[in-house]
C-alpha cells in the first residue's frame, strides 16, 4: 500500500490529501519527504518519544500564528483610526498630509506579515489541485488589498484596509483556537511514550546491577524493578510480590496484584515491593508500543463522515468562487459602482470558506481517540467504530470473555451438621498439592475465604476416582460421581442439579457419607450481568458463542439472562454462525480474545477483542477494549453514539449557516438596508469554527 508524508513534520498517512496537523500537501514516500523516525529510538540508540519532532514543529506554528495575531492586532489599530470608512460610521475625523499612505504601510505589513500563511496556502492548493480554505481566504484578502491599493494611488473609490486588516485578525485567530485544540488532542501519543523509564536495571550474569538504556533491553534479559519505579518492558514477574498501578496503560483504576509467573506491562508503576522481571517483549513488540501505534492510526484514519466533510468542503470552494464571481457580474450588469459589487464579491467568498467544516470532523475524532486511549479502548477502525452506533446484535465469546476462562467454585452443598467452611477446608487440605485444575479452583477458594488447612496424615490417589488421607481421627475422601455410583452412595438430589447444568460435581465423603459436595464451573465474570442489562437497555440483543457443551451453555446463558447461544461450535464454524446472523437482517458485532475468536471477528460488521493485555489481539479485531470486562462494551458502544452525534452537529453547524448567510453576502436584502460587510462575514465564519471547537471538546464531558 501506498504511503504519504508531510513534508514538513513527516507524518505518514495511507491516504494523498493534507497533514491533519499543520495542513502542508502530502507527498507519495520516496519524494521529497524527510524520512520517518523509529518511535522508540534514534540513530544514537538512545530513548526518544514519538512523534516528539512533529509535536515540536506543530508548537512553533501554534507560537508563529499567535506571534503574527498579535502583531497584526496592534496594526489594526492605528488601520481603523485612519479609515476614512470608519471616519463616517463613528462620526470622528483624522486627516494630515500623507495619511493615506501611511494607511497603506500599515496595511502591507499587515497583507504580507499577517495574511502570509494564506498566501502560501493558496500556491500549494493550486499547485496540486486541491483548493479549499487558503484559497478562498487569499482570494479575499488579495482582492481588497489590491483594489485598495489602486485607490490609494489614484483610481476612484473606496479604500478596504480596514475590512482587509480585521478579515486577517479574526482568520489568525481562528487558527490559532483550531491548532491548539488538535495540538491537546495529538499529545495523547507522548503523554504514552512518557510512560516509559529512560533506564532499566539490567541483572547480569555475575548477578551484579546494571543501569542501561532501554533499546539495549533484549528477551530473556531480568532486570530489577524497585518501589516507585516503572516496568521497563513486557515481561514475567520471575521473583517478588508487589501492587502496580495499571491505570494509564488500561484504564484499570485499582492497583493489581502481581508475583511470580504474572505478567507485566511495560509502563506499569510499581508501588512497594521489588521485583525481578523476565522480559519477554522488546521495542515494537511490546504493548505499550501497539498502543502507540493504534492511536496514531485512529488520529491518522478517515471516517466515512470525513470523507462527507471533505467533499462538502471541496463542494463549498466551487459555490464560494461561482457564486462570488456571479455576485459581482450581476451588480455590475444592474449598474451599480465597483466598489459595491466587489465588495459583496468579497463577502461571499469569507463567508463560505469550509474552514469550519474541515475543523468538524477531525476535531472531535481527535478527542473521542483521546478519551478512548485514556479509558483502554484501542480502536483500529474508524469505519467500524462508527458503525458499532447502529448495530442491533451483539455475539460473546463465552470462555475468556463472559467467564474468567478458569475452574472455580459456584456452589457449596453441606448435608445437616456441617459448615460449608468445613467441607471447603477438607477438600482443599487434601488438593493442596495437586495441579489438576479442580484442585487448583477449591484451594484458589479456601484462599479467598481465608479457610485454615490442616495437615493431612496417610495420603493417598484412588486412581481414576479421586483422593483419600486422615484429617485428624478423620478419613475423608474427595471422589466423582463415578465413585459414588460404584460404591452405591446415593447423593443429595440438588448434585443431579447442578451436573445438569454443566457443572463438574466433587463429593467430600467420610467413610462412604456423603458430609457435602463442591459444584464448579468456569467462573462468570462478575461484570457479565451488570453489561448484559446496560446492552439491553440500548435495545441491543445479547448472544453467546461457545464450543462449550449444551449443558455449559444454557446454564451461563439463563444466569446472564442472554436472547440466544450457540453451543458446541467449532472454531472453524463461528464465523458461520455470525453469516446466518447477518443472512437474517441483522447488524453484528463480535466480541472475543481475538485468538480462536479470529474467523468470527473478521465476519462480523464489527470485531471486538476483549481482555487484550500483552497479548493484544491486534489483527483480527477492529476494536480492542484492553480491560477484561465486558462493561466496556457498552461504553464503547455509547463513546460510538456520542462522536457521531457531535460529528453530526458540527457538520450541520459549519454548512447550514451558509444557507442564510450566503444569500445576505450576496446582497438579496440590498432594498431593506440589510447587507452583511466583509468584516461581518469574517466574525459569522470564524465564530462557527470557534464554536465547532468547543462542541467537540464538549465531548469529554459526556
Amino acid at each position: 500500500m501506498a504511503k504519504y508524508q508531510c513534508p514538513k513534520c513527516g507524518m505518514t498517512f495511507s491516504k494523498p490529501g493534507r497533514c491533519t496537523m499543520d495542513g502542508a500537501v502530502l507527498v507519495a514516500e520516496g519524494g521529497r519527504s524527510p524520512p520517518v523516525s523509529s518511535p522508540h529510538s534514534s540513530q544514537d540508540g538512545e530513548h526518544k518519544p514519538v512523534n516528539h519532532d512533529h509535536s515540536q514543529h506543530h508548537e512553533m506554528m501554534i507560537r508563529d500564528f499567535k506571534k503574527r495575531f498579535l502583531v497584526s492586532i496592534i496594526l489594526t489599530i492605528p488601520i481603523l483610526f485612519l479609515s476614512p470608512f470608519i471616519h463616517d460610521l463613528f462620526g470622528f475625523n483624522i486627516q494630515f498630509n500623507g495619511d493615506t499612505y501611511l494607511l497603506f504601510a500599515f496595511s502591507v505589513i499587515v497583507f504580507f506579515y499577517g495574511g502570509w500563511p494564506f498566501l502560501k496556502g493558496i500556491v500549494e492548493e493550486i499547485k496540486n489541485k486541491l483548493p479549499g480554505m487558503m484559497t478562498l481566504i487569499a482570494l479575499a484578502i488579495s482582492v481588497a488589498f489590491i483594489y485598495s491599493s489602486v485607490v490609494v494611488f489614484g483610481l476612484q473609490g473606496e479604500i478596504f484596509f480596514w475590512e482587509l486588516a480585521t478579515l486577517i485578525d479574526i482568520m489568525l485567530l481562528g487558527h490559532w483556537i483550531e491548532m491548539r485544540s488538535i495540538l491537546g488532542a495529538s499529545r495523547a501519543l507522548e503523554a504514552l511514550v512518557k510512560l516509559m523509564p529512560a533506564e532499566a536495571h539490567l541483572i547480569t550474569n555475575q548477578n551484579k546491577i546494571k543501569d542501561v538504556p532501554l533499546s539495549q533491553l533484549k528477551m530473556g534479559d531480568i532486570v530489577l524493578v524497585r518501589p516507585g519505579e516503572k516496568i521497563p518492558a513486557d515481561g514475567i514477574v520471575i521473583k517478588g510480590e508487589s501492587s502496580l498501578n495499571e491505570s494509564m496503560l488500561t484504564g484499570e483504576s485499582k492497583p493489581v496484584s502481581r508475583k511470580k509467573g504474572d505478567k507485566v506491562i511495560g509502563g506499569s508503576i510499581n508501588s512497594e515491593g521489588a521485583l525481578e522481571v523476565k522480559i519477554t517483549h522488546t521495542g515494537e513488540d511490546t504493548y505499550l508500543a501497539k498502543v502507540i501505534n493504534l492511536v496514531k492510526q485512529a488520529q491518522e484514519s478517515k471516517s466515512k463522515t470525513q470523507d462527507l466533510a471533505n467533499r462538502a468542503a471541496t463542494w463549498l470552494t466551487i459555490i464560494s468562487v461561482s457564486v462570488g464571481t456571479l455576485t459581482l457580474a450581476l451588480w455590475l450588469a444592474i449598474g451599480l459602482k465597483f466598489t459595491f459589487a466587489l465588495e459583496r464579491m468579497v463577502t461571499v467568498m469569507i463567508i463560505t470558506c469550509p474552514h469550519a467544516l474541515g475543523l468538524a470532523v477531525p476535531l472531535v475524532v481527535a478527542v473521542s481517540t483521546s478519551i478512548a486511549a485514556r479509558n483502554g479502548f484501542l480502536i483500529r477502525n474508524r469505519i467500524a467504530f462508527e458503525s458499532i452506533r447502529n448495530i442491533d446484535t451483539i455475539v460473546f465469546d463465552k470462555t475468556g470473555t463472559l467467564t474468567k476462562g478458569e475452574f472455580g467454585v459456584t456452589d457449596i452443598i453441606t448435608e445437616k451438621g456441617f459448615t460449608s467452611q468445613q467441607i471447603l477446608s477438607y477438600a482443599a487440605s487434601l488438593e493442596r498439592n495437586s495441579e489438576h485444575p479442580i484442585a487448583k479452583g477449591i484451594t484458589r477458594k479456601a484462599a479467598e475465604e481465608k479457610i485454615k488447612l490442616t495437615v493431612v496424615q496417610k495420603f493417598r490417589a484412588l486412581p481414576g476416582k479421586g483422593i483419600q488421607g486422615n484429617i485428624g481421627k478423620k478419613v475423608i475422601t474427595v471422589v466423582g460421581p463415578s465413585y459414588l455410583k460404584e460404591h452405591q452412595i446415593k447423593p443429595n438430589e440438588k448434585s443431579a442439579r447442578l451436573e445438569k447444568q454443566g457443572k463438574t460435581v466433587i463429593f467430600v465423603l467420610e467413610k462412604n457419607k456423603v458430609l457435602g459436595f463442591i459444584a464448579l464451573a468456569d467462573i462468570i465474570r462478575e461484570e457479565s450481568k451488570e453489561a448484559i442489562q446496560k446492552l439491553k437497555a440500548m435495545n441491543i440483543k445479547c448472544m453467546m458463542l461457545t464450543g462449550d457443551n449444551q449443558k455449559v451453555a444454557e446454564w451461563v446463558s439463563q444466569e446472564l439472562g442472554l436472547d440466544d447461544f450457540f453451543a458446541e461450535v467449532l472454531p472453524d464454524q463461528k464465523a458461520d454462525a455470525i453469516k446466518k446472523l447477518q443472512a437474517k437482517g441483522m447488524k453484528v458485532v463480535m466480541v472475543g480474545d481475538g485468538v480462536n475468536d479470529a474467523p468470527a471477528l473478521v465476519q462480523a460488521d464489527a470485531g471486538i477483542a476483549i481482555g487484550a493485555g500483552t497479548d493484544v489481539a491486534i489483527e483480527s479485531a477492529d476494536i480492542i477494549l484492553v480491560r477484561n470486562d465486558p462493561r466496556d462494551v457498552a461504553s464503547i458502544i455509547g463513546l460510538a453514539k456520542t462522536t457521531y452525534s457531535k460529528m453530526k452537529q458540527n457538520l450541520l453547524w459549519a454548512t447550514g449557516y451558509n444557507l442564510v448567510a450566503i444569500p445576505l453576502a450576496a446582497g438579496v436584502l440590498y432594498k431593506y438596508d440589510l447587507l452583511l460587510s466583509p468584516a461581518v462575514g469574517a466574525v459569522f465564519m470564524s465564530l462557527s469554527t470557534v464554536i465547532v471547537a468547543i462542541n467537540a471538546k464538549l465531548l469529554k464531558l459526556r
